[in-house]
């Protein structure tokens, strides 16, 4: 009975409802009782013909039963026209009824008067049936009615709780759910505002107010919507919405505080391992740095002595400034701070000043740069500092065995690919390793020597130059970052005399 009552919701909605009635259409009733009435016009054409269909219709009948009797072969034309046009036009198919059954049928015929008074009784039966029929059949469309409205209210609000609650930022939903809304309604247009407005000439501000009766958004309709469509709006739509767009918002407060609880704590977790480093990799070469000083103040030291003590002082002098200059790069990424200054670069001089920049120039670091790789247009400094840190990564994790370094150019794009043939990196770590302070295993049984933010810093120089990294790895087979970096055009014309 209810298939047909969301043919004015939106599609959506209307698969819905279509999947909910679905048991329900197995007779003709439904049909019969939904959708739209025809216009009354043909509802009268109808009636006559029906009246007139009937009339003739028994005088065949009368030669098998008293005429009398035959009245209620009028009642399925009353039904008809009472479940299709409604109560009056129902009530005005019975009176034609008896009108032509007391003209054509009971004698004296061809006139309106009743001869025997036992025909009174007959037609008034008739009438009194005919008008309880009419009546049961509006009765059941108004129900009909009624069950279509509120299912068409249930879809509405399911399809409006989709928009706004499916996980989309409510503000993002409003847009989909005003075109809900007015698909629903079968008005021009609809729009829901997370602020108070005012309408004009064309459009109408209906307020929509929170639990606390607050105004929380506006739902802006067309003038002069008429009576009932206005009335569907303040009943249903509005305490729909109101609910909704509350508990979205709700939802949203909810959301953001999640986002700055988990910033928060990341950002505690940074200040810990921060803390930690400061207090292991800073002080380190500062015991280091104090304990040489005070052994070269003695005087019992041997030249040799003293030239080991004076070259300690130097090397932990430099990893210390190292780590100070990585943890002032970490401030700059994190604090947007490292604007790259672009111009044309070689990549082969900016990987070849890397290399030459390491602590350890004994290690074994292969470079081939592919003949057709253009300069790009990036901060030579910041990709030197990136290809640095990557580069002493491998080296850590080489374990004595020869880095490579391959450039070559794809498509419109870069590809640097630094490899390494050190124990791998298991799947669970791949994006562990880009944190900041973030160690992997020890490579070696030896003291650990990395601080931690070597990767962290060459991902962001990079990003910041408008690449990115990826790890390729598979444990025990060694590992290769790739750094992708574009080409914005041909390298600047080189000057032929």
């Amino acid at each position: 009975m209810l298939a047909a009552s969301v043919r004015s919701a939106a599609p959506a909605a209307r698969r819905i409802a279509a999947a909910y009635a679905a048991p329900m259409t197995t007779s003709t009733g439904p049909a019969l009782l939904s959708g739209r009435r025809p216009r009354p016009a043909g509802g009268v054409l109808v009636a006559a013909s029906a009246v007139v269909v009937t009339t003739a219709l028994l005088y065949p009948l009368k030669r098998v039963a008293p005429a009398v009797s035959l009245s209620v072969v009028y009642l399925p034309a009353v039904l008809l026209v009472s479940v299709y046009w409604g109560l009056l036009l129902g009530l005005f198919t019975s009176l034609l009824s008896a009108a032509a059954f007391n003209f054509f049928h009971i004698p004296p015929v061809g006139r309106f008067t009743i001869a025997d008074t036992r025909n009174w009784v007959a037609l008034a039966a008739f009438v009194t049936v005919s008008v309880v029929v009419s009546t049961m059949a509006e009765l059941a469309r108004n129900r009909a009615s009624e069950a279509e409205r509120r299912r068409a209210e249930a879809d509405l609000a399911a399809a409006l709780a989709r928009e706004l609650l499916s996980g989309a930022g409510t503000r993002e939903a409003l847009g989909a759910a005003g075109r809900r809304v007015a698909e629903a309604l079968a008005i021009p247009s609809a729009a829901i505002e997370l602020r108070i407005a005012s309408g004009d000439e064309r459009r109408r501000a209906v307020p929509l107010r929170g639990a606390d009766r607050t105004q929380i958004a506006t739902l802006l309709v067309p003038q002069g919507l008429p009576g009932d469509t206005w009335e569907r709006v303040k009943s249903q739509v509005v305490p729909t919405l109101e609910a909704l767009v509350g508990i979205a918002l709700r939802r949203d407060a909810l959301q953001a505080e999640a986002v700055e609880t988990a910033a928060l704590r990341r950002s505690d977790d940074v200040k810990t391992a921060l803390l930690r480093a400061v207090s292991h990799d800073l002080r380190t070469p500062l015991t280091s740095i104090v304990a040489a000083g005070h052994a070269l103040g003695t005087g019992s030291l041997s030249g040799e002595e003293r030239r080991e003590l004076s070259a300690a002082v130097v090397d932990e002098g430099g990893r210390l400034a190292t780590l100070v200059d990585k943890l002032l790069d970490l401030s700059k990424l994190q604090g947007g701070g490292a604007q790259p200054r672009a111009d044309w670069v070689s990549i082969e001089d900016v990987v070849m000043a890397a290399r030459e920049g390491l602590a350890d120039r004994g290690a074994q670091i292969r470079v081939t740069i592919d003949a057709d790789v253009p300069p790009v247009r990036a901060d030579a400094a910041q990709l030197e500092r990136a290809f640095a840190n990557l580069l002493e990564n491998a080296r850590r994790y080489s374990g004595g065995h020869p880095v490579s370094v391959h450039a070559r150019r794809t498509g419109p794009r870069i590809v640097v690919r630094v490899v390494d043939q050190g124990p791998g990196i298991n799947p669970a770590e791949r994006e562990r390793i880009f944190e900041p302070f973030y160690r992997g295993p020890q490579p070696d049984a030896g003291p650990w020597t990395g601080s931690g933010l070597g990767l962290a810093i060459a991902r962001g120089f990079v990003k910041a130059n408008g690449g990115s990294i990826a790890v390729e790895s598979l444990p025990g087979q060694g590992t290769s970052f790739v750094v992708s970096l574009p080409i914005e055009q041909e390298g600047p014309v080189q000057d032929a005399r």
